[in-house]
């Protein structure tokens, strides 16, 4: 084992190979572009007209392909498209038997092309009758924002390749029921995918709330705490041994959180929000986090409620409707850069390690760990039980799979393990409680 004593901590937390992520490369204007294009489809409701070639799902879903092949094109065939679908038939929102398809570009990994990361959001959109088909339903925000930031990520990730799988995808079906999340997450599982990231992006595109308050200095990132699927066995282990502010979609949630502070010259600064989502609410990453994926949500940092899940109109000389008018784009652009940063940095790094403590009545503390491949070494963090994120500095760096910390007693500490490549690129930190790993649980 080796010391860490006086290493930079810029090199510590964000080493070359994330801040070679190609954020620069985002254009605000083919940003704008994009969502223009998506509210002209008049609607994109779910159960609106798969054929037509000038309106609604059909057309836009087509539209969508079509943007991601140009890319594919453009990186010489670097992207594989893929188009999953289902037929979905509720009693709820989805009242005839209905046609879902996820549009869905692979960029496979050069070094470990199973290890997958995920950036989606979704194309579907609505008016304030979750129902209405036929009527507008521009949907610029919520969520042509976050299927903008899809296609402008491929456009400039596709330019470099990368150890590990990238996957953009553009889902449908969220506003009828979460269907194009978990539609994506079955074919994760079905494709044996090890996937160590999903990035939902769901409303991403205004800085000014229905109250008039202005943010764009910050995003929110929601996180799981305890992990949608663990067993009951691991809920008893997680209540003795701890772990609850845990999960791996919550330790993914300060991984992004320190890439922001550590790389965009303050532009954009991410609000930690330690909820699976919105009280009341939900999205597309859910359905990954039920099955196991670590999955976080962006959204803005200040809702407009006047602005989505709105007919257009005015009202006493205000505003409704999710148009384009609304927008913050220079906003949207950033929340774009912070995805690619993440997305190269998760591309490039190993997987993070499964952990495991071993300190109960004793004066010295243990923690072992999985080799993962991929890492030439890999770097032990702590923090106190009680404090919201790891300690500046890592306390061992080894090329080994175990510490022993003397005089350290495990009662009154976390411990975590990142795996770090040979050319300095580094996976987020994986807690070394129950339901720590970035894995699904082991089912008894």
């Amino acid at each position: 084992m080796k010391m860490l004593l006086a290493l930079p901590l810029l090199a510590l937390v964000f080493p070359k190979a994330a801040l070679a992520a190609p954020e620069d490369a985002v254009t605000q204007s083919r940003l704008e572009a994009d969502v223009a294009r998506l509210v002209a489809f008049g609607t994109r409701h779910t159960l609106s007209s798969q054929d037509d070639p000038k309106r609604g799902i059909g057309a836009a879903r087509r539209w969508a392909e079509s943007e991601l092949r140009k890319t594919s094109a453009a990186c010489g065939a670097c992207l594989e498209i893929v188009l999953p679908e289902t037929v979905v038939k509720d009693e709820g929102r989805v009242p005839v038997a209905t046609r879902l398809v996820d549009v869905v570009a692979i960029q496979r990994g050069t070094v470990r092309p199973n290890e997958v990361v995920i950036v989606q959001g979704h194309i579907d959109s609505r008016n304030s009758d979750a129902m209405d088909a036929k009527g507008d339903a521009p949907g610029a925000n919520d969520d042509g924002s976050g299927t903008a930031l899809v296609l402008e990520a491929a456009r400039v990730l596709s330019a470099q390749k990368f150890a590990g799988t990238i996957v953009y995808a553009v889902l449908s079906g969220e506003e009828q029921g979460l269907y194009g999340g978990k539609l994506l997450a079955d074919y994760a599982k079905t494709q044996g995918w090890t996937v160590k990231a999903v990035l939902n992006n769901d409303i991403v595109g205004n800085s000014r709330g229905s109250d008039g308050l202005i943010d764009d200095a910050h995003v929110r990132v929601f996180s799981e705490g305890p992990r949608d699927d663990a067993s009951e066995r691991a809920r008893d282990a997680l209540r003795s041994i701890g772990g609850e502010n845990d999960s791996p979609s919550r330790n993914l949630s300060r991984w992004i959180a320190g890439l922001a502070d550590g790389g965009l010259s303050g532009e954009l600064a991410v609000r930690q929000v330690w909820r699976a989502d919105r009280m009341g609410r939900g999205g597309d990453h859910l359905p990954f986090q039920a099955m196991g994926y670590p999955a976080v949500r962006f959204t803005v940092a200040v809702e407009n409620y006047e602005r989505q899940h709105q007919n257009v109109r005015t009202e006493s000389g205000r505003p409704f409707g999710d148009t384009v008018e609304a927008m913050d784009f220079a906003y949207l652009a950033k929340v774009t850069k912070l995805n690619v940063k993440a997305l190269a940095a998760l591309a490039a790094a190993p997987m993070p390690p499964a952990a495991k403590v071993t300190a109960a009545v004793q004066t010295y503390t243990d923690v072992d760990w999985a080799a993962v491949p991929g890492a030439a070494r890999y770097r032990l963090w702590q923090r106190r039980t009680d404090a919201a994120g790891w300690e500046a500095k890592p306390v061992a760096e080894t090329d080994t799979a175990h510490v022993r910390l003397d005089g350290v007693r495990g009662d009154d500490w976390f411990f975590g393990v990142s795996a770090v490549a040979a050319d300095g690129a580094e996976s987020p930190v994986a807690s070394a409680v129950p339901g720590g790993a970035y894995l699904p649980e082991a089912k008894p």
